[in-house]
């Protein structure tokens, strides 16, 4: 990002904020993937309601995407300030611009929370949350209380209600997609039917993160700080959730730590239901496994199809879709009894 961009980023933090000057001391571009870039900003504010030193980050569409995201930016910005104001532990959301004469695209801040996302560092560093239990049950209480958003809720009326059942509406999508490839996958059409003659009736509808797994939230050595990445937030099943976070495809290795890598399902568990008046229903957490490995399978193969059709060459994106084997593997050992 070049001065005049700091320049103008400045300026409209300042009018914003009310502030007679604001000084961007550090600007430091954090990991964001293809789609989003993130970027690590000291503020130093003149007046105003945030006077003083302001750490924040700034996140905003990558300007070499090819690739549209679930949620814009402004979306994003309403689910992270919907999930704020219900209590959810996540970065204060502090500005949005959608004015594209400002960075030529737009973008929010938030607060910066301390501490790694990174999964393959958090399962294996004892360093980061050590009270493992602890970290457990707070991601569970932390889910529960995402889940207690339900609709109608005006600020997010850009996410569809889902017409029908969820899981079936998810199987229905991955069978479309797979008719598109050129190679079958018997395996994924199995655990598709699977989904499908044992979709669960349970029609509750609730905010579901969408991408709730390590990796996606923020740790320091005390414990958790924030849930991160928004962006494939819906309205559907919450058990989808647990299933996601408990699937042996995000446990990165430390597959006796059925939660999400990190400890025990257990813990995990009594966290939610501490603040879920719902009970979980164990067994139906087990389908959804079953769907998060089928649809982390199917998201597998699109991400190798864009780099075999051209379309965007990256060995990530190739060696991704070598996944799809030990995912297939996964899906049959669930359902071979079903």
């Amino acid at each position: 990002m070049n001065s005049e961009f700091q320049q103008a980023l400045a300026r409209h933090i300042a009018a914003q904020w009310n502030a007679r000057r604001v000084r961007i001391e550090q600007l430091v571009p954090l990991s964001g993937g293809a789609i989003q870039e993130n970027w690590r900003l000291v503020l130093e504010v003149d007046g105003g309601p945030h006077h003083g030193t302001v750490l924040c980050v700034l996140r905003c569409d990558s300007a070499t995407a090819g690739v549209a995201s679930s949620h814009s930016r402004a979306q994003e910005f309403a689910l992270l300030a919907t999930a704020f104001n219900a209590g959810v532990r996540v970065p204060e959301p502090l500005l949005l611009c959608t004015d594209p004469q400002v960075l030529g695209r737009p973008f929010f801040l938030m607060k910066c929370v301390p501490g790694t996302a990174a999964a393959h560092v958090i399962v294996k560093d004892m360093r980061y949350a050590p009270d493992r239990a602890e970290l457990a049950h707070a991601l569970g209480r932390e889910l529960a209380t995402i889940h207690s958003i339900v609709p109608p809720v005006p600020a997010l009326n850009f996410l569809p209600l889902p017409e029908g059942n969820p899981a079936l509406l998810k199987v229905q999508q991955h069978r479309a997609y797979l008719d598109t490839l050129p190679n079958a996958y018997p395996a994924l059409e199995w655990g598709l039917r699977w989904l499908e003659r044992h979709a669960p009736r349970n029609l509750q509808l609730a905010l579901c993160h969408g991408d709730y797994r390590t990796g996606n939230y923020m740790v320091d050595e005390h414990g958790l700080s924030g849930i991160l990445d928004w962006e494939f937030a819906q309205w559907g099943n919450p058990l989808q959730d647990l299933g996601w976070f408990c699937a042996r495809c995000w446990r990165f290795g430390q597959h006796e730590l059925e939660a999400g890598g990190i400890g025990l399902r257990e813990h995990f568990y009594a966290g939610y239901e501490e603040v879920s008046p719902t009970p979980i229903d164990r067994a139906e957490v087990a389908y959804w496994e079953v769907m998060a490995h089928v649809t982390w399978a199917v998201i597998a193969l699109q991400q190798a199809q864009r780099h075999c059709s051209g379309q965007e060459r990256s060995l990530l994106l190739a060696l991704t879709g070598h996944v799809v084997p030990e995912l297939e593997w996964q899906i049959l050992n669930m359902t071979e009894h079903g």
